[in-house]
């Protein structure tokens, strides 16, 4: 079977900075496989498109360059904001707002996202909101472990169940 559209796949994957001896970002092992179901969305296009047609025991690498990553860092997604936002009880939080922290946050419709704080000066913090791999090239490694297809289920909750996928 073939990675495609409503199939569950289950992966292993080292991924890195720009190339197979740049950075190491993340890496995931056979003890804890990455069990997606493709089809639902999720992932960055040009990764599943990397993927797709790849049987079981099948090996991969790729390099997806930034624009079809992450992007571009964009200066608009770098944001002051007051800091009374940071206050807890009326009191700053100088232990968890610091520097090169990331903290989680909602936008306006209550979305979740998450923020590196760049500056914490006398009125505000300086928060950038760019994706943390924003402006990398990215060159992913690893393995297709197994391909299946999903259940009527999986299709329904929009996951894969089961060991290292979504447990209810």
């Amino acid at each position: 079977m073939k990675v495609g559209e409503f199939k569950v796949v289950s992966m292993t994957y080292t991924l890195r900075e720009e190339s197979s001896k740049g950075k190491m970002i993340q890496q995931v092992k056979e003890d804890r496989p990455f069990v997606y179901l493709f089809g639902i969305g999720g992932l960055l296009p040009a990764f599943k498109a990397n993927l797709e047609g790849l049987g079981a025991g099948e090996n991969f690498s790729f390099v997806l360059k930034k624009e079809e990553a992450y992007g571009i860092p964009n200066n608009e997604n770098i944001i002051p904001l007051d800091k009374k936002v940071f206050e807890i009880d009326g009191h700053f939080d100088e232990t968890t707002i610091k520097v090169g922290e990331i903290v989680p946050m909602e936008d306006e419709e209550g979305y979740p996202l998450s923020g590196r704080i760049l500056e914490v000066n006398t009125d505000n913090v300086l928060v950038d909101f760019n994706h943390p791999l924003a402006g990398m090239d990215l060159y992913f490694e690893g393995k297709i472990l197994d391909v299946r297809e999903a259940s009527k289920e999986e299709l329904e909750h929009g996951h894969a169940h089961g060991p290292h996928g979504h447990h209810h």
